[in-house]
């Protein structure tokens, strides 16, 4: 792009605004990915609500002068969100639910910075939408593994930004509505003892100064380097059309969820909390007000409490509503009374699961219901032992029990709810399948069974597989008594869900990198599709 004025954008920006408003009906049609013009624009990710819209936005260099964005007939203009003005964010209130709005960035000196393009607004809360379609994947963040060789992608690397950006462009040709990533968005650990001491030192712990803050200091550089190669080319402008629901998981923290002798990583101390904070601020919207969900929930609200970083509300209509939480942020270490969540946000989520208003209500905690790993930050007490096989007859160290009974009401509340299809979509476990949870501990659940979901991942390496890294694949939990429909597939994968009136449909896409070549994945197709009828 030759920094032109975008005269033929500026007048189609008019045209549009000038177009009645039931002229742009809710629609979640994408626009094309490679005929769109970018101009100074490095990425570009959207949130909605029914009458809100927040940006985060980078450019090229940084900008002399406040941007500006122009919706409809109006103009707002963006806040900094780092201290040299590549980093911007527009946030808008009061639109109109259910419409599509034409949408333009101007520079300070009144020159376009890139194409216009459309975007719109969820229908009102209490319309009755005929369906929407949401697009689930977790695990697309880590440095960029088209450095290395094929062989050696197979065995050490991240999968390529390029196969990445093609995987979530094969998924955005189905037109989703939204789209969920969950978790994991960037690996950079700071103090897992599995990475070499000498490897830390030198190109890790040293990078950044934990004494000072993340803004305004070498920290802030550190911070891009490590995270926007993970974030930046990976989504780009790809989604400006579809709305996009970031939630955080433990690497976001900066490290792997580990319990040794030596170190226990969660809850974040201080400084990470702060690089999580920070990563947020710059690259992926926060969750916007909810009327349901209380405001100031704690250790996530940003400004008066209304936005949320750690707690979000996907609402569309009164046909669906995924509850989004963080489990890492706030986590307990109190035996029997330890908490993943805080009591406040437990009852919130309770109140939710239970209230009949809205057709479809899916948890989607960062920490995944269903299966096991082994590892230390489950909620459930299964461990590996010596014959590589889980079990609970071992302790499992620093395992807190209490995070368990927490699932368990949880669940309680998801299957209680009677003519609702209990459903919770996951990431974090690096895996893609389904399964029906018959019963949970003490609970039976076969007349209302939970089914759970391990959405698939975009970016994991090879080592990263539960398989590789664990030394087990994903598997059923002492504590569940779990009927698998899909046994958890370690490959590279997403999930497109279908709310309905009378039910959910569900289809789960994957791909092989050590089969596949990249250009099969422009011709995905669903490996398997489920519907799950609403029960009467």
């Amino acid at each position: 792009m030759d920094r032109r004025d975008f005269l033929r954008g500026g007048m189609g920006a008019a045209i549009l605004a000038a177009h009645p408003a039931d002229s742009f009906a809710q629609s979640g049609r994408s626009a094309a990915q490679h005929s769109w013009d970018a101009g100074q624009v490095r990425h570009l990710l959207p949130a909605v609500s029914d009458t809100r819209i927040l940006i985060k936005a980078s450019f090229a260099k940084p900008l002399a002068g406040a941007p500006s964005l122009r919706i409809g007939s109006s103009t707002v203009r963006g806040s900094m969100n780092d201290t040299e003005g590549s980093f911007w964010q527009f946030q808008v209130s009061g639109l109109q639910p259910g419409r599509r709005y034409s949408l333009s960035l101007i520079g300070a000196n009144r020159k376009s910075l890139c194409e216009p393009w459309d975007l719109s607004t969820f229908p009102a809360r209490t319309s009755q939408p005929q369906s929407f379609r949401v697009l689930f994947f977790t695990c697309a963040g880590g440095p960029d593994g088209n450095n290395q060789s094929r062989t050696d992608a197979l065995t050490i690397g991240n999968l390529p930004t390029a196969i990445r950006n093609r995987l979530m462009r094969r998924a955005l040709t189905f037109e989703p509505q939204a789209m969920v990533a969950n978790g994991d968005h960037v690996y950079w650990d700071l103090h897992s003892p599995k990475i070499p001491p000498e490897r830390r030192d030198e190109t890790r712990l040293k990078s950044f100064n934990r004494s000072a803050l993340v803004f305004g200091n070498t920290n802030e550089t550190v911070l891009k380097i490590a995270a926007g190669p993970q974030i930046v080319p990976v989504y780009g402008t790809d989604f400006r059309s579809t709305p996009v629901f970031f939630l955080q998981d433990d690497h976001d923290y900066f490290d792997n969820d580990e319990a040794f002798e030596e170190i226990i990583t969660f809850p974040p101390v201080w400084f990470q909390l702060q690089l999580a904070r920070a990563t947020q601020k710059l690259y992926y919207p926060e969750f916007l007000p909810d009327e349901d969900r209380p405001r100031g929930l704690p250790w996530g609200s940003v400004g008066d409490g209304a936005v949320s970083e750690s707690w979000g509300t996907l609402r569309y209509g009164c046909l669906a509503e995924v509850l989004l939480y963080d489990v890492r942020r706030m986590c307990t270490l109190d035996g029997p009374s330890a908490t993943y969540l805080d009591p406040e946000v437990e009852r919130w989520l309770l109140a939710r699961s239970s209230s009949p208003e809205v057709t479809h209500v899916v948890h989607a905690p960062s920490n995944p219901m269903g299966w096991s790993a082994g590892k230390w930050m489950e909620w459930y007490p299964d461990v590996l032992n010596s014959e590589g096989k889980l079990t609970t007859k071992v302790s499992k160290p620093y395992w807190q029990s209490g995070w368990m009974s927490q699932h368990d009401r949880l669940v309680a509340a998801m299957t209680g709810m009677t003519g609702r299809i209990p459903l919770t979509i996951s990431g974090d476990l690096h895996a893609v399948g389904i399964g029906k949870i018959l019963r949970c501990g003490s609970l039976n659940l076969e007349k209302n069974p939970l089914t759970a979901v391990l959405s698939g991942p975009i970016g994991t390496s090879p080592g990263g597989w539960p398989s590789a890294y664990r030394g087990v694949g994903p598997s059923t939990p002492e504590h569940l008594d779990l009927r698998e429909e899909v046994k958890p597939i370690e490959q590279h994968s997403f999930t497109i869900a279908d709310f309905l009136p009378d039910r959910i449909r569900l289809r789960f896409f994957k791909w092989d990198v050590k089969t596949q070549s990249p250009e099969a994945i422009d011709g995905l197709e669903p490996f398997h599709t489920t519907e799950i009828g609403r029960p009467m």
